[in-house]
């Protein structure tokens, strides 16, 4: 019997493999996943030592088609997004409501803003100005070092965009007016701390 992961991919133990792993074995594919293995990490460690209350949101899908390749089995073969998808993450923490973007980037020096749309900029704006907490996280993933940046400075440079301004936010501009977040075993991507600091 073969067993496989969530993922679709098939279990083999150590034995099987005799943990003889080559460079061509190693499987790359989830590389982009670090920073939200990581938040929802945290955001779990939150939760369990009753910190705060903060999920990731369900991207909304449409279910079109099912087939049922067997009586006990079925398989989605077709679907689409509902809807544009707003933030990330968004819960509660010391009676505020908090919502937040998290993005990685390859390059060293800045972070283009289309890796951001439209609506999650004019939503992020409405959150700050109904009283809410809105920010990005940005992983700079050449150094590793990963960055709390207020709402505000994403719709600053957003707008600009649309004027003729620069297409990105320079990693130097995080450093400036942004807040590096402490990054540990538990919890792994301790933004909570920063945001004690920014924002009480």
């Amino acid at each position: 019997m073969t067993v496989f992961y969530p993922n679709g991919q098939p279990y083999r133990s150590a034995r099987q493999t005799n943990d003889k792993r080559t460079e061509s074995d190693v499987v790359y594919g989830h590389r982009g996943m670090t920073l939200e293995d990581d938040l929802n990490a945290t955001n779990r460690y939150y939760i369990e030592t009753d910190q705060a209350v903060i999920y990731k949101k369900p991207t909304p899908v449409q279910i079109v088609h099912v087939a049922y390749p067997k009586r006990s089995a079925a398989k989605i073969t077709e679907a689409y997004f509902r809807k544009a998808s707003t933030t990330d993450y968004n819960g509660v923490y010391r009676g505020k409501y908090i919502d937040f973007e998290a993005k990685e980037t390859t390059y060293a020096g800045y972070i283009p803003l289309k890796n951001f749309h439209i609506h999650q900029v004019e939503h992020m704006k409405r959150i700050k100005r109904h009283g809410g907490i809105g920010f990005i996280i940005v992983k700079f993933t050449q150094s590793s070092e990963t960055f709390l940046l207020d709402a505000d400075y994403l719709a600053m440079f957003w707008d600009a965009s649309l004027n003729g301004g620069r297409k990105s936010i320079p990693r130097q501009f995080f450093g400036d007016h942004g807040y590096m977040i402490p990054q540990n075993y538990l919890p792994r991507i301790d933004y909570l701390r920063v945001v004690n600091e920014v924002y009480f």
